[in-house]
């Protein structure tokens, strides 16, 4: 753990792809896939974060988070003539912290991820609350006769 506190010293705190890439495969399902010649992550083949460059990344947001973003922190987030229309929003690498980043990248890979996968996760319920199986009756047969 000390090695890893020294290595971010050393490059002032700033964030780099290969955090963002440690971050992203840490969530369940996730995969890495090249999009737009960067790297993309995915789950169930839904793209919920990508690498712009050695600087900056996307995340899926909704609107109305992605303007909470920009208000409350514009010198981390930016949005770009060609997200506009997109519920993306761009993360500065140099200046987003370590824990606003994981729960951004969360977040994203939460909305993206398929109902199955997030049912995988759900801890199974404790076995006084599961409805318990009864054994179903034969039916009653006729009698001829």
């Amino acid at each position: 753990m000390a090695t890893r506190k020294k290595a971010v010293a050393k490059r002032g705190g700033r964030l780099t792809v290969d955090d963002v890439r440690a971050l992203a495969l840490a969530l369940p399902s996730t995969q890495e896939r090249p999009s737009y010649g960067t790297p993309g992550f995915r789950v169930g083949d839904k793209l919920f974060a990508r690498v712009l460059d050695a600087d900056a990344i996307v995340i899926k947001v909704d609107f109305d988070h992605r303007e909470a973003l920009l208000r409350a922190q514009p010198e981390v987030f930016l949005v770009t003539p060609h997200y506009q229309d997109w519920p993306m929003v761009i993360v500065r690498l140099t200046t987003v912290t370590r824990p606003l980043l994981q729960s951004l990248l969360k977040e994203a890979w939460r909305r993206s991820a398929p109902a199955r996968v997030l049912k995988a996760l759900e801890p199974a319920p404790p076995a006084a609350s599961r409805p318990r199986r009864t054994a179903k009756k034969a039916p009653a047969r006729k009698r001829t006769g």
